[in-house]
């Protein structure tokens, strides 16, 4: 049996590189973490913008329960990342391509 595919998932954050690094250490030379465009995404909304789990899922078009796994997995790989001196490297997959779907709040 194969596994489930990933329900898309509507991502606003627009990476602005391929990767982020300690500095005066090649790329090249360092080991890498790979982080997601759902889980930059998590970040942004929970903890850029302070929102509840429950309202980044619906912003992201999942449940809260997913939202919570890919935080989880994102806080693990920045901690690494910082802890460890280690790359991360960004990479596209999962997300829905139209990032417009996102319904805009009434009133505001």
């Amino acid at each position: 049996m194969s596994p489930r595919l990933k329900k898309p998932r509507r991502c606003r954050c627009v990476f602005k590189g391929e990767a982020f690094k300690p500095a005066g250490i090649p790329l090249a030379e360092l080991r890498t973490v790979t982080m997601y465009p759902d889980e930059l995404e998590a970040l942004r909304l929970c903890d850029r913008e302070g929102l509840t789990q429950e309202e980044a899922g619906k912003r992201m078009g999942v449940s809260r329960g997913t939202v919570q796994r890919i935080l989880t997995g994102a806080r693990g790989k920045a901690a690494l990342a910082l802890t460890d001196c280690r790359a991360i490297v960004l990479e596209e997959t999962v997300c829905a391509k139209n990032r417009d779907t996102e319904k805009k709040p009434k009133g505001g």
